[in-house]
């Protein structure tokens, strides 16, 4: 019913506004412009067709070949050939990524279920539905873009490997890349979580099976693994309708004790022994990832660079002021989670249990940022010559608008990655939450414009991986995605403008 739910809920926002802004953009506009005519071409079957302006593989256009095939044969029968343009109109493209938020919602849905099992079937609908809200994923429904396709692919290949279902989910990790290169950090990210996955419950298992030899040779009777006999047992009975609160708190105890006992060195020892022996298991499983990875590569090395056209204008540049930028944004997209007493609180109190090595963390992360800020901070020249995006007027009005900002902001994103790190710490081991941030730092760093569209996987992965169980909280996010998500919408819809330079109508966008 859950998935149901959340299908139609999406859907009623998607299918009007995606008839509003057909009907008062019904033109491509900013890269629909080299999206939409390169998607048409592959309409007419004209494969060797390639516009050296986009920057991203074929992948969506791929997917929207999907209208064209299923009408094929009576076309090819009535011999319609005009009709190509009508089924590949602009809308008709756009409304490929209608559909693709639809089913993202879902997938998202799923996502929710499979981590967290115990939760409630209305409090799943109600988190899919608020992510399915956030503002830039969102926006994007509605245009022929690759946002909606990329961030698609890579949560379905996620819930692949989450199932264990390991070829499915480099398969679909492959199509992910397919849509936009840059996905290969996710498939390598997701392989290592699987990794991660798989050698954690080998040891939970051999060391239930310790324990119970253990009991026996003592007590002469069984005694259960706490953490894995708790969940277990609260599958079996949520099945039944029967799980109460003191269950939901032994279990939530329980992930919290196995992520807080074990530093980071001594994780990375465990699973690299536990991966040794379990090396052939792995290398079967995981094999397909590997493959697909060494296909990247070799492209790359063909082509010659990771982008496919306008090479010059996104050359990978070190331009670690973004991952600074990143941490703002998904704590400020977080706000009644991260900006809120409960958290700094809990935040300030474990800096106190261990001053020391606190300390030197806060001093390690300040200078680093400020480094990050003072001599990889990039100005590209598409950011300061287009006042069609926002990040141009936070850019100009906040980061520039005096030399000292960028400086006085760097507490901020110590705060962020910090609060980031803990809420994530909550649930998820230390290696995980290191894997996420190499993931994320490997994204983002290359990338010499600052676009808040490459914020939008990594922000997926860390709110799904938080220990957000606050309906309010939940309920606060999703009212100020949809007055952000009205607010540029309006501005896009009924704010046009004119360039005296260029002649045509304007819009404001993300």
């Amino acid at each position: 019913m859950g998935r149901v739910a959340v299908a139609v809920i999406v859907s009623l926002w998607v299918i009007p506004i995606s008839i509003l802004v057909n009907r008062i953009v019904p033109d491509p506009y900013m890269d629909e412009i080299f999206h939409v005519p390169q998607a048409q071409q592959y309409c007419k079957g004209n494969f060797k067709s390639w516009d050296p302006m986009i920057t991203t593989p074929p992948g969506l256009y791929y997917l929207s070949l999907a209208p064209v095939a299923s009408l094929f044969p009576a076309m090819f029968f009535v011999q319609a050939v005009s009709s190509f343009f009508e089924v590949c109109s602009t809308s008709v493209l756009r409304s490929v990524n209608g559909v693709l938020a639809v089913l993202c919602s879902i997938i998202i849905y799923e996502i929710i279920i499979h981590l967290r099992p115990i939760l409630d079937g209305r409090k799943a609908t109600l988190r899919a539905v608020v992510l399915a809200l956030y503002p830039l994923h969102w926006f994007f429904t509605f245009l022929y873009y690759t946002d909606v396709a990329s961030l698609t692919a890579v949560l379905a290949m996620y819930l692949a490997c989450l199932k264990k279902k390991y070829q499915l989910s480099a398969s679909l990790g492959t199509f992910a890349v397919v849509i936009r290169q840059t996905n290969i950090i996710w498939m390598v990210f997701i392989a290592c979580t699987g990794v991660i996955n798989i050698t954690l419950a080998h040891r939970r298992s051999v060391e239930k099976v310790d324990e119970s030899h253990e009991s026996v040779r003592k007590n002469g009777h069984l005694t259960p693994s706490s953490s894995a006999t708790v969940a277990s047992n609260l599958r079996k009975r949520k099945s039944k309708g029967i799980v109460d609160e003191d269950d939901k708190s032994m279990l939530s105890t329980s992930i919290y004790s196995a992520t807080q006992t074990s530093g980071l060195l001594d994780e990375i020892h465990d699973i690299l022994l536990t991966a040794w022996h379990m090396k052939w298991d792995i290398l079967c499983s995981f094999s397909p990832f590997f493959l697909a990875l060494v296909a990247f590569f070799t492209f790359v090395y063909w082509n010659g660079s990771v982008v496919l056209g306008a090479k010059e204008a996104h050359a990978v540049s070190p331009h670690f002021a973004q991952i600074m930028y990143f941490s703002l944004v998904s704590t400020l997209a977080v706000a009644p989670v991260h900006l809120t007493m409960g958290p700094a609180k809990r935040l300030l109190w474990s800096f106190w249990k261990n001053k020391l090595l606190s300390f030197f963390q806060v001093l390690v992360a300040f200078i680093t940022s400020f480094l990050s800020v003072h001599f990889f901070s990039i100005t590209h020249p598409y950011l300061l010559a287009d006042n069609r995006h926002y990040p141009f007027y936070l850019w100009r009005k906040v980061i520039k608008a005096h030399w000292s900002m960028k400086y006085l902001l760097v507490p901020l994103y110590v705060y962020s990655w910090f609060s980031i790190f803990s809420i994530l710490g909550k649930t998820q081991r230390k290696i995980w939450v290191l894997a996420y941030f190499l993931a994320t730092a490997a994204v983002l760093v290359p990338a010499p414009l600052i676009e808040f569209r490459y914020y939008t996987i990594p922000l997926y992965f860390m709110i799904l991986h938080s220990d957000i169980n606050n309906d309010l909280h939940w309920l606060l996010m999703g009212v100020l995605y949809i007055v952000l998500n009205i607010f540029t919408m309006m501005m896009f819809l009924l704010r046009p403008f004119h360039w005296d330079h260029e002649p045509g109508i304007q819009r404001f966008i993300w």
